[in-house]
């Protein structure tokens, strides 16, 4: 390894390399909760994209794995390090390159997290509107994972706002796909097919992104209903009623409790109905127009109680403003209660119901407890599992994901295949479509240096 960290001090500078020991825990992870760490020969921390190229070039003629590497907050283990590998750190590439208000167009670099670029947009009246719930996370993995949302009911997911792409390829070289427009009919797509494919492909060096004006009125409706059942039967209708809500919320009974616990947030919800309550839908309408916001909010609360909730809340604005920050950590009020695995299936929305509905049936014939909230909007669902038995965990998950394909889903919404899923989705995937993936891979990263381990073997 001596040689190898010569090689990469060479590139990016002594003081931008750490190996062995010094390696600190952080690069040995991410916050899935059932892949194991591991520490990396070294870490590497280029400075830009020329430095990305000549360490990939360097990695395959040495034969060194290499795993890209942003804020480290995913939930499949897709950034765990393999023994002996080099860990690629874009801690250093964390540039707004540039904001074009006349195009709505953000260039930014992989290290950049939501945060800092949601902060960079205010000023301009802009927002990139795809909000995964973590802000600390990077743009970089985003486009990994093709991350989601609760935004994603009205705006959809990454993939939808991702213009264009330079990346480096397995062989060092360097290429820019799509650009600041929106439609092209110019041979095969090759900014989709990167974006969500987990940095096994090629490492993303900047990444174009569509905005959209940001809305200056916003409102949260909170309605508790009898159970989930009512709640998920209830979001057909509200997405089709015209309203273009930005959220669609579901949350059960047990992660309601956990995240306003966890945020000390009383939403003076009366205990009659409060005891009467499985499960909430929380739904979030926004506006240009004040006078308009306020005439949507109230045929909104009209349908949802025509619906079947037990009432209809508009919450003041602070807490309506918290409720979504709570539910946006609800995993680490799950990680924080001991779950054992966090389950991401998307199913059609109007499947929603029957596939809560098997999760029930699931988690009693399996002694298991299975709670959860999700983008009801959707379709995805985010289900914590508390069953800390190894065996009888994996088959739970096994059936909870077989059960979202069988009804017409995919075994991940958002959170990406990684490690942590390869074993389920290498049991319920198509094999033509899992050889088609492992050519286009070898197409791309012909040495297989970029990720390995991550979706497939």
């Amino acid at each position: 390894m001596t040689a190898v960290e010569g090689v990469l001090t060479a590139i990016v500078g002594a003081g931008h390399v750490t190996s062995g020991d010094s390696v600190v825990d952080d690069y040995t992870h991410d916050e899935s909760l059932t892949s194991p760490g591991c520490r990396p020969a070294a870490v590497v921390r280029p400075g830009d994209t020329a430095e990305v190229a000549a360490v990939v070039r360097a990695a395959t003629e040495l034969g060194v794995p290499l795993t890209p590497r942003g804020s480290g907050t995913g939930l499949s283990g897709g950034c765990v390090p393999v023994e002996g590998g080099v860990v690629v750190s874009f801690e250093r590439m964390d540039a707004i390159v540039e904001i074009d208000d006349r195009n709505h167009v953000a260039v930014v670099q992989p290290g950049v997290t939501l945060e800092r670029l949601d902060e960079a947009l205010a000023p301009h009246g802009l927002v990139y509107p795809v909000f995964p719930g973590e802000q600390s996370a990077s743009l970089g993995g985003n486009v990994a994972t093709n991350a989601g949302g609760m935004r994603a009911v009205r705006h959809g997911v990454t993939r939808h706002h991702v213009l264009g792409l330079e990346a480096v390829l397995g062989t060092g070289e360097v290429i820019r796909t799509g650009g600041r427009f929106v439609k092209a009919t110019a041979g095969y797509d090759l900014t989709q097919l990167l974006v969500g494919s987990e940095g096994t492909l090629a490492l993303v060096t900047e990444a174009t992104l569509r905005l959209q004006p940001r809305p200056p009125h916003a409102v949260t409706l909170l309605a508790p209903f009898a159970t989930l059942d009512q709640v998920a039967s209830a979001v057909p209708p509200i997405v089709a009623s015209g309203l273009a809500p930005l959220m669609v919320e579901y949350i059960d009974l047990l992660t309601m409790a956990a995240i306003t616990t966890n945020a000390g947030l009383d939403l003076g919800i009366p205990e009659p109905v409060r005891d009467s309550a499985l499960a909430y839908l929380v739904v979030v309408l926004d506006s240009h127009h004040e006078d308009r916001l306020a005439e949507d909010a109230e045929a909104l609360a009209v349908l949802v109680d025509s619906l079947g909730a037990l009432d209809v809340y508009v919450l003041p604005p602070t807490a309506g403003a918290q409720l979504i920050v709570a539910r946006e950590r609800a995993f680490w009020s799950a990680k924080a209660a001991g779950a054992d695995d966090i389950v991401d299936v998307v199913v059609p929305r109007a499947s929603i119901p029957r596939y809560l509905a098997e999760m029930t049936e699931l988690a009693a014939g399996s002694a298991s407890l299975i709670t959860g909230c999700g983008h009801a909007g959707d379709g995805n669902v985010h289900l914590s599992v508390f069953q800390p038995d190894d065996g009888i965990r994996h088959r739970l998950v096994g059936s909870m994901i077989e059960a979202g394909i069988r009804l017409g889903g995919a075994v991940s919404g958002e959170h990406g295949i990684g490690r942590e899923k390869k074993a389920y989705l290498a049991v319920v995937e198509d094999p033509v479509k899992l050889e088609l993936m492992r050519r286009i891979k070898s197409t791309f990263d012909p040495a297989g240096i970029l990720n390995p381990g991550a979706i497939f073997d």
